[in-house]
């Protein structure tokens, strides 16, 4: 199976954090992850690597997002953003994020569940 294809498929974990040096010297030293950073249209991005595989994504918590507390957050791959925000709304939850680009990613969006548990769908473009 390959998650970034696989519609339901988790693929992608990424921290946002209130301060991504410390976070990075962390989880380098508790996992032995290598880290690249590389510059994005909100910021810099650090990507995780075990090995030669990007595991995982570390950033600031986004300047416009609600007072919260540093946090994981997961991804799940949808084939459609649209159609799945759709459904989900149909089904009870919020959208906390509407659809978006990430460049050179894909198409992005956040979603609470009727409980409130967030959650990111994501549709790739690119080759992971």
């Amino acid at each position: 199976m390959d998650a970034y294809t696989t519609h339901g498929a988790f693929s992608w974990c990424e921290l946002a954090t209130s301060d991504v040096t410390a976070a990075k010297e962390f989880y380098s030293k508790l996992f032995g992850w290598g880290l690249r950073d590389m510059d994005m249209p909100g910021g810099k991005y650090t990507t995780a690597q075990v090995g030669e595989t990007s595991v995982a994504g570390i950033m600031d918590i986004p300047t416009d997002s609600p007072p919260r507390p540093p946090s994981w957050g997961c991804y799940v791959t949808v084939k459609n953003v649209e159609e799945t925000l759709k459904l989900a709304e149909k089904l009870g939850a919020k959208v906390c994020l509407p659809a978006m680009e990430i460049p050179n990613v894909g198409r992005m969006a956040v979603i609470a569940d009727p409980q409130g548990a967030m959650l990111s769908v994501i549709t790739y473009s690119m080759p992971v």
